[in-house]
This record gives structure tokens, C-alpha cells and sequence, in this order.
């Protein structure tokens, strides 16, 4: 099971961090991923860390987002900086069996999501 927290209000250029938790099997052998959607929209990769902690971004984060992970803590994280009003969105959290890139790219390619949390920047 996979639990997201830390998103809320923040104006923009500040920075957030999420968090998301995973309990029941052990994160560092899996790939994992944040999304997020907003209303309407499909849900789009953000980030991702494979298993061999290779991260993979989308181009509209490079530079103000980083993926990461404590295996200690079985937890994964999304530094968010530099934070712009189109970054609205609900972002979820998500891990994956696989390792293949041209999979990890869409949601399809996921086992196991968690809830989402809105992240809002005002501008």
C-alpha cells in the first residue's frame, strides 16, 4: 500500500516536498514514480526512479524537481522547487515491477498507486 502526503498551498516559486510511504513490500525493489492530473486531463509521469536509482524526468520539471528515496524508511519523496501555477495538479504516487523507460513513461505501466494530494501554487 502506498500513502502520499505533503502537498497544500504554496505561492509561486516555493518549493514542497511529498512524500509517500510504502508498507507491505520493500521500495527498494521497485521502480517509483510520481504522476499528477488535473481535472480532465490524463494522468501524467512526472518523475520516475527505477530500482537502480537511475531517475528519469519530464522535461517541464528538469532542474526544480527531484525524485528520490530512503530505503531505510521505505518511503519515497518529490522535492518540489521553484514552483509554478501551471505544477497544479493532484500528484500520486506509484511503483512498478518494471524497469523498461518506454513502460515507466505511462500510467499503464504501474502495479500499485496511491491516493493522491492536491498541490496548488498561486501565483
Amino acid at each position: 500500500q502506498l500513502q502520499a502526503s505533503g502537498g497544500g498551498m504554496v505561492q509561486a516559486g516555493g518549493s514542497l516536498r511529498l512524500s509517500c510511504a510504502l508498507s507491505g513490500r520493500s521500495l527498494s525493489s521497485y521502480t517509483m514514480a510520481w504522476f499528477r492530473q488535473d481535472p480532465g486531463k490524463e494522468r501524467e509521469l512526472v518523475a520516475t526512479l527505477r530500482s537502480n536509482n537511475i531517475a528519469y524526468y519530464v522535461d517541464s520539471v528538469k532542474g526544480r524537481f527531484t525524485i528520490s528515496r530512503d530505503n531505510a524508511k521505505n518511503t519515497g519523496y518529490l522535492q518540489m522547487s521553484n514552483l509554478k501555477p501551471e505544477d497544479t495538479a493532484v500528484y500520486y504516487c506509484a511503483s512498478s515491477r518494471s524497469v523498461i523507460l518506454s513502460e515507466l513513461r505511462y500510467s499503464r505501466g504501474y502495479q500499485y498507486w496511491g491516493r493522491g494530494t492536491l498541490v496548488t501554487v498561486s501565483s
